[in-house]
Order: C-alpha cells, then sequence, then structure tokens
C-alpha cells in the first residue's frame, strides 16, 4: 500500500507551494479561534465542564491532519455528537459529575475503536444503512431537542437532565425565567445572527463571547444571581487510560455504535462535498474511518468526548482558504497557547452566552425544506423522515436513530421484494423495446409475452416474480405461445432465484409454450453453467438481445416447432378435462 493512503501529509508536503502558506494560515487561526466558543459550549451542551471542549478540539485537530485524507474537514466537538454523549451517558450519572466525565471519555474511546475497526475491515458501507430520509429527520428532531435542553441555561432555570421534549417542555413552563441571564442569551443569539448575516467573515460567536465576559466582568453580573463559567483549569490535558469495566462497556455500547455512525456519516458527507470543490486529493472513505477513529480513541487518552467533521467550521475552513490539513495544525497550536494561556480570561462568561452559541447552530440543523420536497417526489420517504423524526422527539436520540434504521431496512427488504417488472413492446423502424404502459404506439406480438425484470432475483421475490409473470400470461390472453424474458437488469440470482427459475421455465414448457433469456450478464451465465441450468433449459433459448429472440421465433423450423408444441398442450389440456 501506498504511504499517502495511510500518511496524506506525505503527498500534500511534497506538492506544497508557497502560495499556500497564506490561506492555510488564515484558515488555521480563524477556525482556532471559532473552537475556542464552540469547543467550550458543545462540552457544556455534552453535560461536560467547558475546559473539555477545548482538550478535545486540540487533540482531534492534529490527529485528523495527520492521518485524514480530506485536506479542509475541520473535526472537532459538534451538537449532534455532544448530545448524543449526553443522552447516552445522562441515564448512568448525573451531569458534570466525576463518574459522568470517566464515562464521556470512556464512550469516545469505544467510538474510535468502533470506527478504527470498521476501517481496517473495510465496513465502512454500513453507514450507508443511515439513509437521507433518517438523516434529516433525526437532525431536525435532535435540533429541538437541543434547543429545549440549552432553555435551562439561557433562562437560568434548574431543568432535571433528559433527553425526551416534553418532559423538558413542561419543567420550563412550570418555572419563572431568570431575567438578566435571558436577555443576555436572547441578544447573543440575535447578535450571533446579525454578525454572520452582515459580516460572515467575522466569528460571530468569539465576538459575543468577548463581548459578555467584558459586561459581566464590568458590571459585576454575577452578584446579580446570573451563572458564569468560573475557574477553567490551565495547561494542558493530562494523559490518562479510560477506566475499562465490561459491564459498563455494554451499557454504552449502543450509544457508542450509533455516535460512531452518525459520526462518520456527518464527516464523510462534509469531506466528499469539499473534495467536489477542490478535486486535487481524493476521500478514501475506510481511511476516513480509521483517521476519525483515532482521533476520537486518542483525544479519550486526553479526556475528550466523541468527535466529527462539522459542516460550518469545515466550510468556513475552506472558505478562509485553508489548502492542507496544516491548517487544522494551526488551528491546534491556537488552542494549546490558549490552554496555556488564555483560560482565565473565559471565568466571567456567562453559561447563557455558551447556550446562545449552542441554541444558533442547534436552529440552523432544522430543514423543513428536505420534508416539502420528499412529500412531492418520495411519499415514502417522507413517511421514513417524519417517522424518524417523531419517534426521535417521542422516544428519545438513541431510540429515534435505532426506528429509523429498522426502518430503512424494512424499506428495503419491501422494495426489493416486489421490484419493477414491465412488459415491453417494439418502437416501430428500430430494435428498441420499451415499456407499454409508458409509451405510446408501440408494436406488440399476440403470440410472445416480452418482460423485462428490473431486479437480483433471489429468496425474497422469487414469489413476486412468479407471480407477476402468471399475472401478464393471463392477460395475454390464449394466443400467446412465447415468453421472452429480458435480463439486462439482473446482476445476482441466488440458489433459490436459480431454482424458482428452473421451476417456471419448465412449468411454462410442459403447458406449452417456450422460454427465451434475452441480455443474459456474464456472471449470471457462468452461474448457469455451474448449475447445469443451461443444458437443462437448453442454449437454444438463450439470445443477445430481445431482437434476436423475435427474429429466431420467425424461422420455419421454429414455427414448426410451436405448431407442434401447442397441438401436445391442447391434447394434455383436454386429456385433464376428461378425467
Amino acid at each position: 500500500m501506498k504511504l499517502t493512503q495511510y500518511f496524506p501529509p506525505s503527498q500534500w508536503l511534497k506538492e506544497y507551494q508557497p502560495s499556500w502558506l497564506r490561506g492555510d494560515i488564515v484558515a488555521g487561526l480563524t477556525v482556532g479561534v471559532m473552537l475556542i466558543p464552540q469547543g467550550m459550549a458543545y462540552a457544556l451542551l455534552a453535560g461536560l465542564p467547558p475546559i473539555h471542549g477545548l482538550y478535545t478540539a486540540t487533540i482531534s485537530l492534529i490527529v485528523y491532519a495527520l492521518l485524514g485524507t480530506s485536506r479542509q474537514l475541520a473535526v472537532g466537538p459538534v451538537a449532534m455528537i455532544s448530545i448524543l454523549t449526553a443522552a447516552g451517558v445522562g441515564s448512568m450519572a448525573p451531569s458534570g459529575a466525576e463518574e459522568f466525565i470517566a464515562l464521556a471519555i470512556l464512550l469516545a474511546f469505544m467510538v474510535g475503536v468502533i470506527q478504527f475497526l470498521f476501517g481496517v475491515f473495510r465496513l465502512g458501507f454500513i453507514v450507508n444503512f443511515l439513509s437521507h430520509p433518517v438523516i434529516s429527520g433525526f437532525t431536525s428532531a435532535a435540533a429541538l431537542i437541543i434547543f429545549f435542553s440549552q432553555l435551562k441555561h439561557l433562562l437560568g432555570i434548574q431543568i432535571p437532565r433528559g433527553t425526551h421534549l416534553i418532559d423538558t417542555i413542561q419543567n420550563t413552563l412550570s418555572q419563572t425565567p431568570q431575567l438578566l441571564s435571558t436577555a443576555i442569551g436572547i441578544i447573543g443569539i440575535a447578535l450571533i445572527a446579525l454578525v454572520k448575516k452582515f459580516k460572515p467573515a467575522i466569528p460571530g460567536p468569539l465576538v459575543i463571547v468577548a463581548i459578555s465576559i467584558i459586561v459581566v466582568w464590568g458590571f459585576r453580573l454575577d452578584q446579580y444571581n446570573l451563572k458564569i463559567v468560573e475557574e477553567v483549569p490551565q495547561g494542558l490535558p493530562d494523559f490518562s487510560l479510560p477506566k475499562l469495566e465490561l459491564s459498563v462497556i455494554k451499557a454504552l455500547f449502543p450509544t457508542a455504535l450509533a455516535i460512531a455512525m452518525v459520526s462518520f456519516m456527518q464527516s464523510i458527507a462534509a469531506a466528499k462535498a469539499l473534495e467536489l470543490k477542490h478535486r486535487n486529493y481524493k476521500i478514501i472513505p475506510n481511511q476516513e474511518l480509521i483517521s476519525i477513529g483515532l482521533a476520537n480513541a486518542v483525544g479519550a487518552f486526553f479526556q475528550g468526548f466523541p468527535v466529527a467533521g462539522g459542516f460550518a467550521r469545515s466550510a468556513v475552513n475552506e472558505q478562509a482558504g485553508a489548502k492542507t490539513g496544516l491548517a487544522s495544525l494551526i488551528s491546534a497550536v491556537l488552542l494549546i497557547f490558549t490552554l496555556l494561556f488564555l483560560t482565565p480570561i473565559f471565568y466571567y462568561l456567562p453559561n447563557t452566552i455558551l447556550a446562545a452559541i449552542i441554541i444558533y447552530a442547534a436552529l440552523n440543523l432544522i430543514n423543513y425544506k428536505i420534508a416539502i420536497e420528499l412529500w412531492h417526489t418520495h411519499r415514502t420517504d417522507f413517511w421514513l423522515l417524519l417517522s424518524t423524526f417523531f419517534a426521535t422527539l417521542l422516544l428519545g436520540i438513541e431510540q429515534g436513530i435505532g426506528i429509523g434504521v429498522i426502518l430503512s431496512i424494512v424499506m428495503v427488504i419491501y422494495k426489493s421484494s416486489r421490484p419493477h417488472i414491465a412488459e415491453l413492446g417494439k418502437v416501430p423502424n428500430t430494435k428498441i423495446y420499451r415499456n407499454v404502459d409508458r409509451f405510446n404506439q408501440l408494436e406488440e406480438l399476440d403470440d410472445v409475452l416480452i418482460v423485462r425484470f428490473d431486479a437480483s432475483l433471489y429468496f425474497a421475490n422469487q414469489q413476486y416474480f412468479r407471480d407477476q409473470m402468471e399475472a401478464l400470461i393471463r392477460k395475454k390472453g390464449e394466443k400467446l405461445e412465447t415468453v421472452i424474458l429480458s435480463m439486462e437488469c439482473i446482476s445476482n440470482i441466488d440458489s433459490s432465484g436459480a431454482a424458482t427459475l428452473e421451476d417456471w421455465v419448465m412449468d411454462l414448457k410442459q403447458r406449452g409454450f417456450a422460454v427465451f433469456f434475452t441480455d443474459v450478464k456474464g456472471p449470471i451465465r457462468d452461474l448457469f453453467h455451474r448449475t447445469g441450468l443451461t443444458q437443462r433449459i437448453g442454449e437454444e433459448y438463450f439470445c443477445l438481445s430481445i431482437q434476436n429472440a423475435v427474429d429466431y421465433l420467425s424461422y420455419p423450423e421454429r414455427l414448426a416447432e410451436k405448431r407442434a408444441r401447442l397441438k401436445t398442450y391442447a391434447l394434455q389440456r383436454n386429456q385433464k378435462s376428461k378425467n
């Protein structure tokens, strides 16, 4: 294997151009500045002290920059993964407690190991079970849960930790908000939105953090019952091993698996979008699993919680001019400088401002336009989205994504067990055959039925195949003599499908019909030869195209054969009627 696959910097260092340096520095500083308030806010969302957000962001940036195949993806704490962390660990320990922190760190290690093993064994395809409607429904519902989970910080009230929307709303409505906290939080959200709209190049969250710290410190607003961050530990994180207990690992495994899949899904989607813009490198999905997995696992040794590639941060990184992973390393250096020298500055940072940053990010995750589009274009996917959305809201985040995945698999099985089947007719003056239900004025033969089966034939759809073929044969009428099955869309046949196909052919032959196969793909032909099916059916019944089969039927000897076969069938039918 090439070194560049497992150590991508070896490629971009070799190609590095002096003109790239300015963009990498600007992007690195910009993302680093963004990550300071975001990391602290997302740590709070995950139920952890804010300093853990800085620890997590620093380590994940370094590891991914050295191992990731995307040159612009900014890996670190994100809202979705943070709320999943809070949901999974919150049922086992109280938020902010030492036990909670230890469990969150262990969870990051487990997520990393799962992703790493998926990458090593090339199991990245598993995330395909998280379909787009499931992700959209889950994301929008989780965004609402994130929004309501931060109301306690925004409003300055006490709400027990929970992921169920109804419980959170009831607790919120039963209390009177603290006016100062509410006012500062709402002003913070408004200012972040205004900065984003009119000056998108300016890191709005950091500006709001700086202003709020100055205002709270200057007017001593902490003396008016305004909750602030207070002491933020100074210095780099200590190296420590996650506490491994089998019973705890078993309890956390469902959450770890869900986070591993969602984290990779979000990261690979962002990485692929960035790849399309640059095209001077290739995203390798399994290497992405390894790099993000190690970012999680290594981060756990430095008191980190689970991470993913962030859409917004990665977009800012790219727009600011990032050309290589050097930008992420520069961001990490800025965070290290902050940990060493700047953490005392955040003493007067109000919790309501961190909540404002989270709420603004969460509201941007809600995408109702996708639901409207699916309603008009794919009703099945719309109901899948809606089911996942309400399951997440009413049952919880882990249960919601689990139900979404199960429904996706059920839909795949249902659709593959009832595939599309088309009766074909000839386009006049051509050798092209099309669906008679979709095209007008096609030429059809009264004694020939031409059918195309648009799926692989396997155990789940074999009976559907026979039922539909029988219905088409009955519909064709008594003049029918020959059935032509176009196999251009059949890429695979399992043993059950092959047995069904042979039984179907032999049954039709006994009833006086001839059956021809056209457009048979190479792997299917090989299967037929290995199983002896070609010989039992007859090699002369396999044609290269539909037109070849139709032309073959017009040979004089074939006409004589048809008459003899129909005569035999008539005698058999008369004998059965007498009996």
